[in-house]
């Protein structure tokens, strides 16, 4: 069961899932994983509010217009949207787009965790981008089997930070749902793999290369992933878009780069438990660098748009 509320209800009670919902429960929490440990982060508030700015200013705008295309010519277009967000966490994903596209819209809103899932409620918008009004449904659990039926009468479904937690099967069982309820999908902030440090250090490219190998533990794709949606969406008949999101963090952004450096490097030490000795050293010059203002970082996503084919005899 499901609640629907006006979006300017704050401390709403989200009610449990629906029916086979398991994919996201983790999507804007999980880009929490270079920031820092799950044990020490999570997917917990104050990491997300602090990330907010950075997502918001690096989500790829240029998307927007294929997107905004689409979705005048679906069907039933006049009685509004349906955005279903998968892994929501606290709701920036719905604070940075629904004032974005116009006409009324509902936030079918997905998470595991009812505390995130009543933040999101609370702080929603209130109006689309020319004053229509926008509501909030919330579906608690875990995501699993997505299918076309759990997306009945979506027009978008829409991740942050998601695709690079999840496995093959998981990103192809997404891809059909989407294609098969003809419902686009906007898929942000996926990690690329790729940092830029600047002033470089001699140990930059093994933190990376051990972070990485921490983001592919066990099934699941990091740094992969975004190649591997293109394809399971291409493969279905799907239009895809993909568009750098980059971190441009400097010093205005000091709190969160040495967040993001702590569990970057913490990470990589995980993975590789012989780096920890001189990790320690290095990520001590890395946050005093950090508070003096002297170091920039360049963490690079990359945002998807996959526009299947339109069910309905839209164009």
């Amino acid at each position: 069961m499901s609640t629907t509320t006006p979006a300017a209800t704050t401390g709403a009670e989200p009610a449990s899932t629906g029916p086979g919902l398991s994919l996201a429960g983790r999507g804007e929490g999980t880009a929490a994983a270079p920031s820092a440990p799950p044990e020490e982060h999570g997917y917990a508030p104050q990491w997300l509010q602090l990330r907010e700015p950075a997502d918001a200013t690096a989500r790829a705008a240029d998307l927007l217009d294929p997107l905004r295309i689409r979705l005048a010519n679906l069907p039933g277009r006049a009685k509004g949207l349906v955005v279903h967000d998968l892994g929501c966490g606290t709701g920036s994903m719905g604070r940075w787009l629904a004032p974005l596209l116009d006409g009324a819209q509902q936030w079918v809103l997905h998470d595991h965790d009812a505390d995130l899932l009543r933040l999101a409620t609370a702080r929603a918008p209130r109006a689309a981008g020319d004053g229509s009004p926008v509501t909030v449904t919330t579906r608690r659990g875990d995501l699993g089997s997505l299918t076309a039926a759990d997306l009945e009468g979506a027009s978008l479904v829409t991740a942050s930070a998601l695709l690079d937690v999840l496995t093959r099967d998981e990103i192809a069982a997404l891809a059909e749902a989407c294609v098969g309820a003809g419902c686009p999908a906007l898929l942000t902030l996926s990690v690329a793999g790729r940092v830029e440090l600047t002033p470089s250090d001699p140990l930059d490219a093994e933190m990376a290369e051990a972070f990485n190998a921490h983001q592919r533990r066990g099934d699941l794709l990091g740094p992969d992933a975004v190649t591997v949606a293109c394809e399971a969406f291409s493969e279905r008949g799907a239009t895809v878009r993909v568009h750098p999101s980059p971190w441009q963090l400097g010093p205005e952004h000091a709190e969160l780069a040495q967040e993001w450096l702590r569990g970057w490097v913490g990470a990589a030490c995980e993975q590789r438990p012989e780096l920890a000795e001189r990790a320690e050293a290095y990520l001590e010059r890395r946050l005093e660098q950090c508070a003096a203002g002297d170091l920039r970082v360049v963490v690079h996503h990359s945002d998807v748009l996959a526009l299947p084919r339109p069910t309905g005899g839209a164009s």
